[in-house]
């Protein structure tokens, strides 16, 4: 056993142990160390704040603060671990730094009268008035958001407001669809970075972590894979990645797997092999990652998990998990699925803790799970909101409700009650206006290729899920902002034939490209992605009968991507 863990250190651990030390050290002064690199996990039992408490003490530059002092905190979640207590707490309670900030306000308004009354030397004659103190809940802000066209929208803002209160204001100034996909951004371009900001998330504490100077911006566009993980818990988190607790004896279900995260009883382990960036180096090392509640961890053993060789890099109480935007053009990073964990306070590009991923797949795993471990049962309730909201306020109105299908093909107009023959009579005048639209082109009453062809870009162009002089990467970029899930796509132009279309598609976390060819037939024109088996009049039909069936395609078309002018 031993001779397998050796040659298992050899082959992913190559180097002494002086040389791992470099890994995520700060430097600063000229190569002067600041407090110790690496916090080792001495016991399984010892709690993390032990280890997290050193490491803080050591950036505070010799200045020590007698613990003693200080009372006993009350522990107002006493059903969850202690190490979960502090992230909890600054989740769930949003509110209590905003109550304190406003009880701050009001204690140094009332000290500056107190004093005020004694410069006076007439304490009992005279009478000060308390100024009026408008609560922080009403102040407002102003505040720019951009769309992915880099279109901007500054609007006015009260200082406490949230992401999802953002997301909502604009879907009803853009008159946009609200399927509960839109998200809020916060891009960093100096660092080449971004990450979701979470609906529950005040935006206006984002934005005090930028600096004066900073290039910080929002970003309003769709994500579906925001909340994707609880609908489809085991694509989100592979099975040989995954360690959790013998208290559910080793099964793995989609109800069970996120119950281990949700729940302060259990403990799960995402764990497996990473990529980690050199501070000072433009090299990056592979080594044995492991992420628990406590934090993230480094193996200097090969795949040992005994506390002696775990080494902590970070916690996520006062850090954020982002994306590299480019990690292989940016940072020089293996691959292209790389990710960061960055302080709150902190837009160095030296505090980051640079990872990266060998696909796309174990990246997501890693960013999904450190977001649970941060939010918890927060980011379960941000999901079930809007569902909620809708059980109790239906979105249909009294005209939709007074609606009813009429047939007025005879003499006289009459109501059609049979809900099949209702969607029949739909679709034949569906069918009925496009032949009708291509008759229109023709002086001659019959179309011909060119008309047709005419009138079929006339109906795709004004389709959301079109993108008309798109790029193959532009297209794969676009579609993976908006959410590398099951049935997301575009249409586009193809670059390398004028007359055809690609349908872009994304499926197991994998973007595909299919060519939409044209096959003239009678001089009329039609689109098949088989090779002419399935003929459509135009894309739209196209598009469609693929959301309805899957066809040749790997899944069917659910989610298109829509890019929005603010």
């Amino acid at each position: 056993m031993s001779a397998m863990n050796d040659s298992l250190d050899e082959t992913h651990t190559s180097g002494s142990l002086g040389e791992k030390a470099a890994i995520f050290r700060g430097a600063r002064g000229g190569g002067n160390v600041v407090g110790p690199a690496f916090i080792p996990l001495r016991s399984p039992l010892q709690p993390p704040n032990a280890a997290v408490s050193t490491l803080f003490k050591g950036n505070r530059k010799g200045r020590e603060v007698d613990d003693t002092q200080m009372g006993p905190v009350p522990n107002p979640f006493p059903e969850l671990l202690p190490s979960t207590v502090s992230l909890v707490s600054e989740c769930l309670l949003p509110w209590t730094k905003t109550s304190a900030t406003q009880k701050k306000v009001r204690e140094t308004a009332d000290l500056k009268v107190i004093c005020a009354e004694d410069r006076s030397m007439n304490f009992h004659a005279r009478r000060v008035t308390l100024p009026a103190i408008t609560p922080l809940c009403l102040q407002k802000r102003v505040i720019k958001v951009y769309s992915e066209d880099n279109t901007s929208r500054a609007v006015e803002v009260p200082s406490d407001i949230t992401a999802r209160d953002i997301c909502q204001l604009f879907i009803l100034k853009n008159h946009c669809i609200d399927d509960h996909s839109w998200t809020l951004f916060e891009q960093i371009p100096h660092l080449s970075i971004e990450r979701t900001i979470e609906d529950h998330e005040s935006v206006m504490e984002v934005q005090s972590g930028w600096g004066m100077d900073s290039q910080c911006c929002l970003y309003f566009r769709k994500n579906y894979a925001k909340y994707e993980f609880f609908k489809k818990p085991l694509d989100f988190f592979p099975e040989h990645m995954v360690s959790i607790s013998s208290e559910t004896n080793g099964i793995m279900n989609h109800s069970q797997l996120i119950q281990t995260f949700l729940s302060s009883s259990s403990c799960p382990e995402i764990h497996g092999y990473l990529h980690a960036k050199e501070h000072g180096r433009k090299s990056w090392k592979k080594f044995y990652f492991v992420l628990r509640r406590s934090g993230l961890y480094f193996s200097n053993k090969g795949t040992s998990k005994e506390p002696r060789h775990l080494q902590f890099i970070a916690e996520f109480s006062d850090s954020d998990v982002y994306t590299l935007l480019s990690a292989k053009k940016v940072y020089g990073g293996p691959t292209d699925y790389g990710f960061c964990v960055k302080a709150s306070k902190s837009n160095s590009a030296r505090d980051l803790k640079l990872l990266c991923a060998d696909d796309e797949q174990t990246r997501t795993c890693w960013v999904t799970a450190m977001r649970l471990f941060k939010y918890g049962m927060q980011l379960y309730q941000n999901f079930i909101q809007p569902y909620q909201k809708q059980k109790s306020s239906p979105m249909r109105s009294i005209s939709e409700n007074s609606l009813v299908a009429m047939d007025f093909s005879g003499h006289k107009g009459r109501v059609i009650e049979n809900p099949s023959e209702a969607l029949s009579v739909a679709v034949e005048e569906g069918l009925s206006w496009r032949r009708k639209s291509c008759h229109r082109l023709s002086s001659h009453g019959s179309p011909s290729a060119s008309q047709s062809s005419m009138s079929n870009i006339a109906i795709h162009l004004a389709q959301p899920w079109f993108h008309s002089k798109l790029s193959r990467d532009e297209a794969q970029k676009l579609i993976s902002q908006q959410g590398l899930i099951d049935g997301v796509f575009l249409v586009r132009d193809s670059q390398s034939n004028p007359r055809t279309f690609v349908l872009s598609l994304c499926h197991t976390q994998k973007i595909k490209h299919f060519q939409i060819v044209p096959v003239e037939e009678n001089s009329e024109l039609f689109y098949s992605l088989d090779d002419g088996h399935t003929r459509f009049t135009d894309l739209l039909q196209l598009v469609e009968f693929y959301q309805l069936n899957r066809g040749v395609l790997p899944c069917k078309l659910k989610h298109h991507c829509a890019r929005i002018t603010l």
